[in-house]
Formats: C-alpha cells, structure tokens, sequence
C-alpha cells in the first residue's frame, strides 16, 4: 500500500460526463490498493451536493471552487505570461498550499495527475516524489481542431492555446514517470509531436460499468407510445457535443423524418447551452438534466453520435452498446472502439450516410435488437474499467518507494 497524490482537474464524482467518468474510475481503482489523497476542483454548483458521498470513498480530500466566468478572465494573464491559458485557469493558491502541506505531512510515493493542467501541482514535488500524468487525450490537439470552426478572436485563441499547450504537454511528459493516453491512435499523435517521449508513454483504455448500464425489463419508457425517438446523450456545454447535435438538427433529422414521420431527436444532457435550447422544436425535444439516462437509451430507436469534432473513446457511445443499443457514428469515434457494423457499431460521415445507416434500425426493430445484443458482448468483452486500469498498477509498483522521512519543506519549495 503507498500513498498517492491524486490530482483531478473535474471533481470526479457523479461519473455523469466523459472526463468525470474515467477519473472517477481511476480513483476507485487506486483505492484498491493504496491511500489516496485526493486535490480536486467544483466548477459546477450542483456538485457540491455529492462531496459527502465522495468524502466517505476517499477520507482524504482537499476541494477548491471554481466560478467559470472569472476564471475564464483570470485565465487571460496567460496572454501576457506567455503560457497555455489552461493553466491560469486551474491555478489556486489554496490547491497549492493544500499540495505542499499534504506532501510535507504525508510520505509519499508518486503523484498521479488527470488532466495535464493539474501537473503544475506535481511538479514542485519532483524528484522526491514521481510524477505518473493521465494525459486522456491529447488536449492540445483538441484546442487546434476547435480554431477553423470559430471566428476571430477565439480561433486566434485557440490556435494559440493549442501550441502553448503542446509545449507544456511536452513538458510534463518528459518529467513523468509515464505519460497514458486513451487510445492508441491519441499515443501515436502525441508521439508524432513529441518524440522525445517515444519511451515513455502508453494507452490505458476507458471502460464501461455494463452492470449499471444495463437493460432493465421492468425500467420506464419515458418516450409517448409510437413515437421512434433517437437520441444522443452528453454534457451540452461541451462543444463538440454541440456542434454534433446541432448538425443532426440541421442536416439530418428533416431527411429523417420525410422517411420517418414519428421520429423525434432527443437531447438528453445537463446544461444545454443557449444554442442548443434554441434547437427545442416540436420534434427536438431537450432535456436537460436527467436523473438517469438510461431509460432513454433503452428505449429508443436508434442512438446517434455525430461528432466532427472528437478524441478518443466516447464513453457515451459505450455506455449505449452496454445498454443492448447499436450506435450511428462517424468513423474516429468508431475507430477508437473498434467494433465493426455487425457488432452494432454503423459509421457515417455525411448526413445522407447517417440517413442511410439509421434505415435498418427504425424499418427493423428485431434486427436493431439482434445488432445491439451483440454490442452489449462486444462492451463486456473488450471495455472492463478493472482490466484495462491494471495497465497503471505495474508503473506504480516499479517506482522508487522512498525509505526517508516525509518531503521536507525546502525541497517541496525549491
């Protein structure tokens, strides 16, 4: 049993949102075998409600708030620092001071970061104290792939965030232990910008908890009878899932329904943005926040995610196949999973391809269910979170474990 530093830029608990969901696992997976101290950010009000409930599975946790708003203004003095603006974003006197005085207190053995942001945390801490970094995806990218679909200032921004970013990316990895990425696809990226760290990073898969995300015979149909609901779930604050569903809106849904009258999109996610609200109509139907998704994911016709702008593996679309549905999906999103049509995973690229692909689906209800009984073996077979999170476990058990007193004060600070 050591004693690990854990950083989290997202309080990691509910598992309602892609990044929440596999550190949230990452944590109950450390927790296993070792004491884990736990520094983590609220930047949703609504979360606040879950502390007790995360408290009780990790004694050992530090939070710090965030107001977005102010935060994205404070993040600007990364513009005269010459910095990635992630990193203003994230930095806290309190985070800092709550690291320090942990590693001070505490002997530890490494210090496992999520999300490359928290790494300014860790780094004081080197080389006392090893640095293992969940980069997830490669962030840097991200913001580089967001600049051509936005308009002057913010593609400027972006396309500045995503160098500063990859420098810093860079950086970090070359410091850490090891350096994990979702997929193989998001290492080999990675590699190709920073080849100095060949050596030193690897894929740790994301996986899908197929006992909750289960067919329930006895769950609610939360669809009016006869409608043929398709349906797209994620956070829709998120950019991608808004430019995705805002597509469907568009391009899609009104070929659908001249084939399928009683189709109606359901968007099914906390925090819909103003512009997608602006997509409610009387066949758009947006949610919101729901208790439980999956009555909507097991109940409906089809399930879709048209995503142009993606990394790595979509839990969303996980999730779905673990509830008996086959997913539409563009083709980096199935790439990332790697099941083919015939395990219920269809790939589209332009809105005709997703009309097409959706046919068999909503013609053929016993086929749609043959092709997802079939998704749900895939996700059980290939997408255990315990199997695929074992990948950290040997790096963790190969690091020096330091046989001296705990960190003192002048190297925490040097």
């Amino acid at each position: 049993m050591a004693n690990l530093l854990y950083l989290v830029h997202r309080l990691p608990y509910p598992p309602n949102k892609g990044d929440k969901v596999r550190s949230y696992h990452l944590l109950r997976h450390l927790l296993q075998r070792h004491r884990v101290f736990l520094g983590t950010f609220i930047d949703d009000p609504d979360d606040e409600q879950h502390l007790p409930t995360l408290k009780a599975l990790c004694p050992d946790l530090h939070v710090e708030r965030i107001e977005p708003r102010s935060a994205k203004i404070k993040s600007l003095t990364g513009l005269l620092s010459g910095e990635a603006l992630s990193l203003a974003y994230y930095r806290s006197a309190g985070m800092q001071q709550w690291v320090q005085a942990t590693a001070a207190s505490n002997d530890l053995q490494a210090s496992v970061v999520f999300s490359s942001a928290m790494a300014q945390y860790a780094q004081p801490l080197l080389p006392q104290v090893p640095m293992l970094v969940d980069f997830v995806d490669v962030d840097s990218a991200k913001w580089t792939q967001y600049a051509p679909a936005h308009r002057w200032p913010l593609s400027m921004l972006y396309r500045r965030e995503g160098r500063r970013l990859l420098a810093y990316e860079r950086e970090v990895a070359v410091q850490s232990s090891r350096s994990y990425f979702v997929t193989p696809n998001e290492t080999a990226l990675f590699v190709s910008q920073a080849p100095e760290c060949r050596d030193k990073v690897q894929s740790l898969s994301n996986g899908v908890d197929s006992d909750f995300f289960s067919p329930d015979p006895t769950r609610p149909n939360p669809f009016p009878e006869g409608e043929q609901a398709v349906v797209f779930t994620g956070a829709m604050d998120y950019w991608p899932n808004i430019d995705g569903v805002s597509w469907f809106v568009a391009d899609m849904l009104p070929r659908l329904r001249v084939h399928w009258p009683r189709a109606r999109f359901y968007i099914v996610g906390r925090s819909p943005s103003a512009q997608v609200l602006a997509l409610a109509s009387e066949h758009v139907v947006v949610t919101g926040t729901v208790p439980d998704v999956r009555p909507y994911l097991q109940h409906a016709s089809a399930v879709v995610a048209p995503l142009r702008v993606a990394r790595g593996i979509q839990n969303k679309i996980l999730e779905a196949m673990a509830m008996r549905q086959a997913v539409v999906t563009v083709n980096s999103c199935a790439d990332a999973i790697g099941a083919s049509a015939d395990l219920g995973l269809l790939r589209a690229e332009t809105a005709e391809a997703f009309v097409q692909a959706l046919q068999p689906l909503m013609d053929t209800p016993n086929h749609a269910a043959v092709l997802g009984a079939r998704a749900r073996d895939f996700v059980e077979q290939n997408f255990s979170w315990q199997a695929h999170l074992s990948g950290i476990d040997q790096c963790l058990a190969n690091l020096h474990t330091p046989d001296t007193a705990p960190l003192p004060e002048a190297a925490i600070h040097a």
